[in-house]
């Protein structure tokens, strides 16, 4: 899964408007415009799109945590330079403050079937003898799950 269709699946299940992503994807130190912003929602086919680093998704997913559960007291996390899938799911679980139990319930909800200890191992440290890569299909039903809890009204299954 590329960093801007996760992009594009939170915005929409959240239905965040415009200036609220513009506010979720801007640091301090990294304002974002509109135009930049645009670029990275538009579909990978659009002339206009620009690929969006793995330092702006990082920003995104941070500020989310900040703006759902609070701002952390004291020095604030390093901003990572390179995600990976396991990355991108711990940091939605801790901005949506989901249990195990919920994010199994979400899998099942997108018609996928992930045991208790498939998904703890996704959560270890990565060479810990029971750490598990995640891969993009479990990503993608993770984010498919979440626009059904989240956005069940008018949700419809996204193509795979």
């Amino acid at each position: 899964m590329t960093n801007n269709d996760i992009l594009r699946r939170i915005r929409y299940t959240f239905d965040f408007d415009d200036s609220k992503m513009m506010e979720l994807l801007s640091s301090e130190d990294q304002p974002v415009s509109r135009e930049q912003m645009s670029d990275w929602l538009k579909k990978d086919d659009d002339p206009a799109f620009v690929e969006c680093k793995d330092v702006q998704l990082a920003i995104f997913l941070n500020n989310l945590i900040d703006e759902n559960r609070g701002k952390k007291e004291g020095a604030q996390p390093v901003l990572e330079k390179h995600l990976t899938n396991n990355m991108i799911l711990r940091k939605l679980k801790i901005a949506l403050n989901l249990k195990d139990e919920d994010i199994l319930n979400m899998m099942t909800m997108a018609d996928f079937t992930i045991s208790k200890h498939e998904l703890s191992a996704l959560f270890r440290k990565k060479g810990h003898k029971h750490h598990r890569v995640c891969k993009d299909q479990i990503l993608r039903k993770f984010l498919q799950g979440m626009q059904l809890k989240y956005r069940p009204k008018d949700s419809y299954k996204q193509d795979e």
